[in-house]
């Protein structure tokens, strides 16, 4: 290692040696470091071998014993006076062999009471400390920020707010925000680039509650658009549109103009309007952006926005003209919830052949997938204005236009298919559905258990229960209701109770037709007295009687002899508006006549006359 023999060298840098030699300096005579500093003291040995390979005019020489040199020497003595310190150390910086050298020189003059540095000085330590990623030199740098009471420049500032936060170093950040605050010239710049990195790392809270640092601490008027536009893309981002229409008329109020970020704010605005139901608001504040010349980042955002609150009003024509402006300026809409709320719209208005022109629009030039909702809204719309035999038209002709459907449309099809009797179809649609890995949807094994039901295949219905229970998905009342029914028509009450005592352990709770269902089983056994018992559980829960119930009830009690609850049966049915059929009618004036009650018979005459 060559090592310079100039006098002004400490002679500290050396071990006694017996083996000496004649050692000349490596440093060139047009070195730009010397030019810069000629009077540079020399305590690093590596930064010596560093100069001595990069200067190729510089005769070598070196050392035979280079264990010899000592570690780096304290020098804290040997920097230059304070008036040419900070250039000395700014020298050190620009070449990047001698930054580490730089910073330790740096660390060593804060150790002097003269020493003051400058702003240029900071920002080079803050560059190379950045570079270097030496994230806890950093937070002690914002310590020296405080104690000469000076910052480097703006742009560094954000620099280093923008480094610390890409490198996760939070206490970091809030340390040098922290400190930002405390002087007297805030560097807005900085606070903006911790919002704009908090938002990218989906960090919301944090950009807001940087936000409101800034308008706590320091001069309101300093707050920028650009420091506006991030809070409100945080607010916009959890859901405040309130937040978001609060700060935008506090934006206005400063009356920035056309300042840089006013077409995202406002396209935030817009939106915000939108969620928050004002619609009116929304499209006045978008035509005065077009009248002013503002242009929007995202316009067919919204558009979108727009379109959508439009739908959701009910504002057929406005939607309809937006929609069409969008498309002739040549902004591609491909929000799926814009198309679904106009699905809904024209469903909801009974105008169900626009819902094909959405669906045949999007899979025009735009080529969007027809998502799973928009499919079974179309699917279920058809079926509640026109029936389920044309919700199973429209499904298949859906289907022939290239629209894939996904589970929730699967079970919609499966139940029009069932509700029209084509039960065959319901389940080839239902093993296509599996077979697609759609094989976990308990609205679709309930369909499929009440046709099997229906069609008298109760070991199918069995066995398909069985396999829901192998997939994990827990039977609810539904499945139970079909099942109770099936095996209650064919009066297999071990079944039935095996059933019932199966909802209780899994804590399914019964309802109305899951009592009818077992009331009914028991009555077509004979078994009066269990049913008496469950309906008056029934009854005891607070469960209402419909003409279902009331019809079964009024046999057990007339063929049981129960005149009385008979007699309360019927008051009850009359209180609730519950009617009777013919035959049943007829049956409860029998048994009233029969027990010898004939005001009680005439006031079953009176009171359902209409029936008889």
């Amino acid at each position: 290692m060559a090592v310079s023999t100039s006098s002004d060298w400490p002679l500290t840098a050396f071990n006694n040696s017996s083996r000496r030699q004649k050692l000349q300096s490596p440093f060139p005579v047009r070195s730009r470091l010397f030019k810069t500093l000629p009077s540079l003291p020399f305590p690093c040995p590596k930064l010596v071998a560093n100069l001595h390979a990069t200067s190729s005019d510089c005769p070598s020489s070196v050392l035979e014993e280079p264990s010899s040199l000592v570690p780096l020497v304290e020098f804290k003595d040997q920097l230059p006076g304070s008036a040419t310190l900070n250039a000395f150390l700014r020298g050190l910086f620009e070449t990047p062999e001698t930054e580490e050298l730089a910073f330790e020189c740096y660390k060593k003059a804060k150790a002097r009471r003269d020493f003051k540095p400058e702003g240029s000085t900071v920002d080079l330590v803050a560059e190379y400390l950045m570079r270097a990623k030496k994230w806890e030199s950093v937070s002690a740098l914002s310590d020296d920020f405080k104690v000469y009471d000076l910052l480097p420049g703006a742009v560094t500032c954000a620099r280093l707010i923008s480094s610390c936060v890409e490198a996760r170093k939070f206490r970091v950040v809030e340390g040098l925000l922290k400190v930002f605050v405390l002087n007297r010239e805030v560097p807005v710049l900085a606070f903006a680039a911790a919002m704009r990195e908090y938002n990218r790392l989906h960090m919301f809270s944090s950009t807001i509650l940087v936000f409101e640092r800034m308008q706590s601490s320091i001069n309101p008027n300093l707050v920028d658009p650009a420091c506006y536009f991030r809070a409100m893309e945080a607010h916009t981002k959890i859901g405040n549109t309130m937040e978001v229409i609060k700060l935008f008329e506090e934006f206005k109020s400063k009356e920035f103009g056309k300042a840089p970020f006013s077409g995202q704010i406002l396209g935030l605005v817009c939106e915000s309007l939108c969620k928050a139901g004002r619609v009116s608001e929304a499209l006045q504040l978008f035509q005065d952006m077009r009248v002013n010349g503002i242009v929007i980042d995202t316009p067919a955002s919204v558009y979108s926005s727009l379109v959508s609150s439009l739908s959701n009003a009910g504002e057929v024509k406005l939607a309809e003209e937006l929609l069409t402006e969008a498309e002739r300026q040549g902004k591609v809409l491909r929000d799926p919830d814009m198309y679904l709320k106009l699905v809904l719209m024209y469903v909801e208005e009974g105008m169900l052949e626009k819902t094909l022109e959405v669906v045949e629009a999007m899979r025009g030039p735009k080529k969007l997938r027809v998502s799973d909702c928009i499919f079974c809204a179309i699917v279920n719309g058809f079926s509640k204005k026109r029936g389920y035999r044309s919700a199973a038209q429209i499904y298949e002709k859906l289907v022939s236009l290239g629209c894939e459907p996904g589970q929730v449309t699967y079970a919609s099809a499966i139940n029009a298919y069932a509700r029209i009797g084509l039960h065959s179809k319901a389940e080839e649609i239902f093993s296509e559905m599996e077979t697609k890995g759609f094989d976990k949807c308990l609205v679709a094994y309930s369909n499929m258990i009440s046709i099997y039901g229906k069609t008298g295949r109760l070991g199918e219905a069995m066995r398909l229960l069985g396999k829901m229970k192998a997939k994990g998905i827990r039977p609810n009342v539904w499945v139970y209701n079909s099942l109770l029914d099936m095996h209650g028509r064919v009066r297999n009450l071990k079944r039935v109770e095996k059933l019932w005592k199966e909802m209780e352990r899994s804590r399914v709770v019964p309802d109305r037709v899951s009592y009818t269902s077992l009331i009914g089983a028991y009555n077509r056994a004979h078994q009066f007295e269990s049913c008496i018992e469950f309906y008056h559980e029934y009854r005891a829960g607070g469960g209402g009687i419909d003409r279902a119930m009331g019809g079964i009830m009024v046999g057990v009690f007339s063929k049981s002899g129960r005149v009385d609850e008979l007699v309360k049966l019927l008051s009850d049915m009359k209180t609730g508006g519950t009617g009777l059929d013919g035959r049943l009618y007829r049956t409860a004036l029998n048994a009233l006549r029969d027990a010898g009650l004939q005001s009680q018979a005439k006031w079953l005459q009176g009171s359902f006359e209409a029936i008889s």
